[in-house]
């Protein structure tokens, strides 16, 4: 079984705890009554730039399966704080548990911490039961890993769920072939992400080639690999509107000053 096999087959239990009939009906209502979304998709494309700079989603985690344990006593409310001050677009907040060492508090405590910047539920979404959970816990964006969601009736219907309570939704590839199913859909946020899921290799010539193909209507956002100000002038060139970083910034002990770098970049239009 691969490592998204047994997470998915992890989550799969927590969608079950989570369509029992009080706690479905609490979050419904809690997502229905939830103030306005900040605008996570406008975040990273404000209209009006005569010279576009590339955008930083700065990402709190805390491990992950491929690297391992990274900072798993960081203080959330004091390091998103850190990531908005070096200008970062919006931020990405891991809630899984058991394999990223993540938690609901931990959104709810970015949400606290960072109340006007743009807030991205990083899990993995299987269900309408936890789009509902997402924004009852202040998510303004939500991550649909296509890897994750073979079947379009269900990513159709999350899609259209995301839309509904005013929320964007961010919709992960990572090959040619998730790419044009992505395009097909007709959605406005992209993510490529150069990490394999099965092997955990890192390719940023891939997520370079695969970006040159998505038209000039959809925001491309970079994820994974990106370790340096380097990676992050290769993306901009490379026609991405944004980067995903998470374990470049929560490793470092000042990480205000490399998002405030890596937003200092200048993308290049993708023909």
């Amino acid at each position: 079984m691969s490592v998204l096999e047994e997470i998915l087959s992890a989550k799969r239990d927590e969608v079950t705890v989570l369509h029992q009939p009080t706690t479905r009906s609490v979050l419904q209502k809690a997502a229905l009554a939830a103030p306005p979304a900040q605008g996570f998709a406008a975040s990273l494309r404000p209209p009006g730039l005569t010279e576009p700079h590339l955008r930083v989603i700065a990402e709190f985690k805390r491990r992950s399966p491929s690297r391992g344990d990274m900072a798993l006593d960081l203080d959330v409310a004091a390091t998103v704080s850190k990531y908005v001050s070096g200008g970062a677009s919006a931020l990405s907040v891991l809630t899984d548990g058991p394999f990223f060492g993540g938690s609901a508090r931990d959104l709810q405590n970015a949400r606290l911490a960072a109340p006007k910047t743009p807030i991205l539920r990083k899990d993995f979404v299987i269900d309408p039961v936890q789009v509902y959970e997402s924004v009852a816990l202040g998510a303004d964006a939500i991550l649909l890993i296509l890897a994750a969601l073979p079947d379009d009736a269900l990513l159709i219907d999350l899609l259209t769920l995301v839309g509904e309570l005013g929320r964007d939704a961010l919709v992960e590839v990572h090959n040619r072939e998730e790419l044009d199913r992505a395009k097909q859909l007709e959605v406005s946020v992209i993510g490529i992400n150069a990490r394999n899921l099965i092997t955990f290799s890192e390719d940023l010539d891939l997520s370079e080639q695969l970006v040159a193909d998505l038209p000039m209507s959809i925001t491309a956002v970079a994820e994974s690999a990106i370790k340096n100000s380097d990676d992050a002038r290769r993306m901009g060139n490379a026609g991405f509107d944004a980067i995903l970083v998470g374990e470049a910034l929560v490793k470092n002990s000042h990480p205000e000053s490399l998002v405030k770098d890596m937003t200092s970049f200048v993308i290049q239009p993708r023909d």
